[in-house]
């Protein structure tokens, strides 16, 4: 199921919003990828492809996908007791702006 939002990123991406490429990695449970954006592409590898990424991502698959079914926006709380874990939860935000998910 977390694979299949992966799977379907290429062609959710709205071209252009982002301005300069921007990597992601995500750690959900068993499920490691790296997302790469630039303004006109998307790329999406399994594992950690790159050494620093611009933004980290920890949580659970289910509350990964609560975020991206269900238009659920993590707030203070879940950050502030691990539910989601990040180095740049604002990166978060435009992660989700650039598949026309509202943050």
């Amino acid at each position: 199921m977390i694979e299949s939002v992966f799977q379907e990123l290429a062609e959710l991406f709205v071209p252009g919003t982002v301005t300069e490429p921007v990597s992601f990695y995500f750690s959900l449970g068993e499920c490691k990828k790296t997302v790469k954006l630039s303004p006109d592409t998307c790329l999406v590898e399994d594992g950690r492809t790159v050494e620093n990424a611009d933004c980290v991502c920890k949580t659970s698959p289910d509350f990964f996908m609560k975020i991206w079914r269900e238009d659920y926006r993590p707030g203070m709380k879940d950050f502030m007791t691990g539910v989601i874990k990040s180095n740049n939860p604002g990166a978060l935000q435009d992660f989700l702006r650039c598949f026309g998910k509202s943050a």
